[in-house]
């Protein structure tokens, strides 16, 4: 029996099908240069920040007292907020007495939660802020 090939076909092995990898190759390498050099690298800087500490001690017993954890939790004078800027924003505006404000925070929080609870202060409207400090040591 016979075998039937078309005239485009070889009748040799050596004439196999081939496929050519060296201009995908090089076109995957004009896609990387061109991502390489389109992206933009953005380094992100760290301050490295010594807080202020206390060589005199000076307890604050009047006023009202902010508790700010190093998960970025509000407690305002015993009662914990729900976690959003909207209802800082709202207790602080609600305080009876807005003469004075003591800020508890945490060691760990992160300075955006204490900038957050500044601008609550503000928006509340109250006269003086001060912040809790560890006593240094002699």
């Amino acid at each position: 029996m016979s075998r039937f090939k078309p005239r485009w076909q070889s009748n040799s092995d050596e004439d196999a099908l081939e496929i050519n990898v060296i201009p995908l190759i090089d076109i995957l390498l004009v896609v990387l240069i061109f991502i390489t050099a389109t992206t933009t690298f953005s380094t992100i800087e760290h301050l490295e920040l010594k807080l202020p500490g206390s060589n005199h001690e000076s307890i604050a017993t009047q006023g009202n007292i902010l508790l700010i954890t190093h998960e970025g939790q509000y407690a305002l004078n015993g009662r914990v907020l729900a976690n959003d800027d909207d209802s800082l924003a709202l207790a602080m505006t609600n305080l009876e007495d807005k003469s004075e404000l003591l800020i508890y925070a945490d060691a760990d929080a992160r300075h955006a939660a204490v900038v957050r609870a500044l601008e609550a202060a503000n928006k509340g409207q109250l006269e003086r802020i001060h912040f809790a400090t560890e006593r240094q040591p002699e």
